[in-house]
């Protein structure tokens, strides 16, 4: 027709996010409706202290099914953030969020406007007041490099980040006193920065047989640094490292690859060529992006760009479980395995945060982010049953744009 410019809104993936969003605001208003749900038939609180009460229940079992039920109760509030700096507070977008061990503070990496990255505290002793606040902290210096992942270690805070432009990629070691609220002048800088190419994932060993060491998973191949005499160690793989975890028991260094592939490295051999030196291997048929060992390491938990989310014995190399519904196309998500609460935690790239039941795989929550579903709008959480502290709250932090949501048990 004349004047006819061949523009058509309706394209398939405006139908298709329109849909999605339509069933996001649906679930949000459910949420707000419904108080309490439950996804197991007859699982209530009076029947499982019945139960108990009647020794058909171990303490642990009991303990499970609590956690399970106060999981299903929680309410979303969000959370005013402070900052000493008052033009700092809910200015850029959170893009990771990762707790101490302690659960008493959680490191922040946000997005700025220029491009690149600044890194954070936040203190969670304000959770368990009447009024939920936070305190922020800053440090002096922001990053004009992608950060990919962020793991704690013993006294600080290790980083992968990739380079843009002409910035080449590296990987830091950032001490927490970087982030404490003393005489900002009195701050020191980071302890060491290496600089990497197509760094794509991180990890700190607490083995006191590979002390003070980390490793940086790279384009075909694993590089182990010991951060006191700078000595390095070299892997070839065939395959981009996307993912990596130290076992705690033993001096192994557990690997997810691009290729699909987990495997794992004793690091107290030395550099070797070729596929020998790899002790354990397990196969996925997409790109892991993210690996959890469980506190005995007799299991792992891997999750793929496919979605699957696997649970793998390693004494047999056999997959035990499935964990089902979870969402990924390309992403590198991750994983939050919570044993003493029996829980698996994953947010989807669909922006969907899903909880499971470790046990027995039974998906027991589907939490809908507050915020409409886009790539760079994709939730960060984490959960645990003392936020603050080991008198804190328990329930999930999720962090998503600007904001700080805290979802209470209470």
């Amino acid at each position: 027709m004349p004047g006819h410019n061949n523009y058509n809104p309706l394209t398939k993936e405006s139908i298709q996010y329109k849909a999605m969003e339509c069933k996001r605001l649906r679930l949000l208003e459910e949420e707000e409706k419904q108080k309490k749900k439950t996804t197991r038939a007859g699982l209530n609180s009076s029947m499982l202290l019945q139960k108990r009460q009647l020794g058909l229940l171990s303490s642990t079992s009991y303990c499970r099914l609590v956690h399970e039920l106060k999981v299903n109760c929680m309410q979303r509030q969000k959370i005013e953030i402070h900052s000493p700096d008052s033009s700092v507070a809910g200015t850029n977008n959170f893009k990771i969020i990762v707790a101490d061990v302690a659960c008493e503070r959680i490191f922040t990496v946000n997005d700025v406007e220029h491009g690149g990255c600044k890194y954070g505290i936040i203190n969670l002793s304000g959770l368990g007041k009447e009024t939920l606040t936070v305190e922020m902290y800053d440090n002096l210096y922001f990053t004009n490099r992608k950060v990919l992942c962020s793991v704690p270690a013993s006294f600080s805070c290790c980083l992968c980040l990739m380079g843009i432009a002409e910035t080449p990629g590296c990987a830091s070691l950032l001490p927490a006193s970087l982030f404490s609220s003393t005489n900002p002048g009195d701050r020191p800088g980071m302890l060491c920065s290496f600089k990497i190419s197509t760094a794509w994932s991180c990890a700190w060993c607490l083995n006191p047989q590979a002390d003070n060491c980390f490793s940086t998973g790279l384009t075909r191949r694993v590089l182990v640094t010991n951060v006191v005499t700078g000595h390095r160690q070299t892997f070839g793989t065939g395959s981009d490292v996307l993912a990596q975890q130290f076992a705690t028991q033993t001096p192994m260094l557990y690997n997810g690859c691009r290729s699909g592939e987990i495997f794992s490295i004793d690091v107290r051999q030395r550099n070797r060529k070729g596929q020998s030196w790899k002790a354990i291997r397990l196969f996925h048929d997409s790109a892991v992006t993210s690996i959890r060992l469980l506190e005995a390491e007799h299991y792992l938990m891997a999750g793929d760009m496919a979605g699957k989310i696997k649970l793998w014995d390693l004494r047999t190399a056999k997959c035990v479980k499935q964990y089902k519904g979870h969402h990924n196309e390309y992403a590198i998500l991750p994983l939050h395995v919570n044993e003493e609460e029996g829980l698996l935690t994953a947010v989807g790239q669909d922006c969907y945060t899903r909880i499971w039941s470790l046990q027995d795989a039974h998906l027991l929550r589907t939490i809908p982010s507050p915020h409409p579903s886009s790539k760079d709008a994709i939730p960060s959480v984490v959960f645990s049953s003392r936020l603050g502290g080991s008198r804190g709250v328990p329930g999930l932090l999720m962090a998503v744009k600007q904001d700080l949501y805290h979802f209470s048990y209470n």
